[in-house]
């Protein structure tokens, strides 16, 4: 295995890199990935910052990174969901998986394998999200490395998240209940129009679209 450097020591072994260092912007939560000291090592300018919308910058290429574990984690807990959602609305990006996303079984990290590729072809259709997976953190420093050099331009790090519509927050407010998606959020809106409609709906009403699910909403109504 190659020695990685830590560019974080006082005591950092100098490494012979091109004269031209390309520089990212890093997001100042992925300090304690291995990636930062790749891309370093691989002859970046290291930037670290609080980005608004994904993990690295590469000239004006945005870049959200997970690993595999994460990866399915933010699909399980909806995360994942908003930040394709906040990624979309820029031209250039792109979804970096890092690992070995093996769907030849009917269960991974505790969700269905067709759930997962249900998910990967939503990533690409739905919110037009380009995918990279990549072997670990080294082979993810490699692809950036081809990215930089291809001239692109900086972007600028002052944009705000593009507004959602009611519509997207109605159906984004409804997908933070455990248990519910994008076609349950919609199927609710649907039947009974707002949000306060369906928090004041019964249990019956509930049960007809949720099934058990519906439990989830009905307990609004139950005091602590």
């Amino acid at each position: 295995m190659k020695e990685i450097y830590d560019i974080f020591s006082k005591s950092v072994k100098k490494k012979k890199v091109s004269k031209e260092r390309h520089k990212i912007i890093i997001d100042f939560r992925e300090r304690n990935s291995r990636l930062p000291a790749y891309l370093f090592n691989r002859g970046f300018e290291v930037d670290f910052r609080e980005l608004k919308v994904g993990d690295y910058v590469v000239g004006d290429v945005i870049i959200e990174r997970k690993e595999v574990r994460d990866f399915v984690g933010s699909i399980i807990n909806k995360r994942l969901v908003r930040q394709l959602l906040e990624l979309s609305q820029h031209e250039r990006k792109f979804l970096f998986v890092e690992g070995n996303l093996d769907l030849s079984c009917d269960k991974f990290f505790n969700i269905s394998s067709n759930a997962v590729r249900g998910f990967l072809l939503s990533v690409g259709l739905k919110y037009g999200v380009p995918i990279i997976f990549t072997r670990d953190a080294e082979d993810s420093s490699r692809f950036m490395w081809v990215l930089a050099n291809k001239k692109n331009k900086e972007i600028d790090l002052n944009f705000s998240k593009r507004a959602r519509t009611k519509k997207e927050q109605l159906e984004f407010v409804l997908e933070g209940f455990f248990g519910i998606g994008p076609k349950s959020a919609k199927k609710l809106l649907e039947r009974f129009g707002d949000l306060k409609s369906i928090f004041d709906a019964s249990f019956e009403e509930l049960e007809e679209i949720l099934g058990k699910k519906a439990e989830v909403f009905y307990l609004l109504n139950e005091k602590y």
